[in-house]
């Protein structure tokens, strides 16, 4: 089992829960998620909820696409960053580190695709 539980706060690092977030353990071709046994459909219905992605609608090529989910789960983990900051269950000093490195991580990406400045 994760050593962290969402519903009573973090146990351990913070910087672990964002990371693992991500994470799924397979056990006989289902996931175990907190004590609970999913079937696949309920594992895809959780991680639609939990990772949600909007339609992309700029310029179709293969770099703007993985840009784009690689901007969308940047949003996604500052918004995790953000609410656990905000609970207070993650200081603030924790939360702008965590959020630089993942902007950094961003700034990366883009440069590593060629994403050009202009249009």
């Amino acid at each position: 089992m994760f050593p962290f539980r969402l519903a009573h706060g973090l146990q351990q690092s913070h910087q672990f829960f964002i990371e693992a977030i991500s994470v799924v353990i397979i056990v006989d071709k289902k996931s175990f998620i907190g004590g609970e046994v999913m079937d696949d459909h309920n594992l895809d219905d959780k991680n639609k909820f939990l990772y949600p992605r909007s339609r992309y609608y700029g310029q179709v090529k293969p770099e703007n696409l993985v840009f784009n989910a690689n901007l969308q789960e940047f949003a996604q983990k500052v918004g995790y960053i953000t609410s656990l900051e905000t609970s207070g269950k993650l200081d603030p000093e924790d939360a702008y580190k965590q959020i630089k490195a993942l902007w950094k991580q961003l700034k990366r990406s883009k440069k590593t695709l060629f994403i050009s400045e202009e249009p």
